[in-house]
């Protein structure tokens, strides 16, 4: 029951994903270049939708991580904490700033991040959004 729970809301987030998208982006509309994907903050929704498509047909950037790609359409409670190390290692080698591109790089390849690793993850990816949208004082 709670795995079909799951994919309801995956389902329902997708969707609306895509609505939102067809809202946002025309075909005729494009990202400033002052706003490339490597500054999105991810607080504007127009530019990480434009950024995850334009990631979306090319191929996905490996962040030294390639043997992570045995774990390929795991579930993220699957993990053991062996195999979450070897996510967490991955994590704490890159610069902060690199962790939403490495987490877009998962999605587009089909790994789930381990939920063990998830709170980290968040919370380093919101720690680089508050600094970069920080004025300067």
């Amino acid at each position: 029951m709670p795995m079909i729970i799951i994919c309801i809301v995956i389902l329902a987030a997708l969707i609306l994903t895509v609505t939102l998208a067809k809202r946002l982006i025309k075909p005729d509309d494009t990202v400033a270049p002052e706003s490339s994907c490597s500054t999105c903050s991810g607080n504007n929704a127009r530019c990480e939708q434009a950024c995850m498509m334009e990631a979306s047909i090319k191929e996905p950037e490996y962040f030294d991580d390639e043997e992570l790609d045995r774990y390929k359409g795991r579930d993220s409670d699957a993990y053991t904490d062996n195999e979450t190390e070897e996510f967490r290692e991955v994590l704490y080698t890159m610069r902060p700033e690199e962790a939403r591109e490495w987490n877009r790089s998962l999605i587009l390849r089909g790994i789930n991040v381990p939920d063990q690793l998830k709170d980290e993850l968040i919370l380093i990816i919101t720690s680089c959004k508050d600094i970069h949208n920080t004025p300067n004082t």
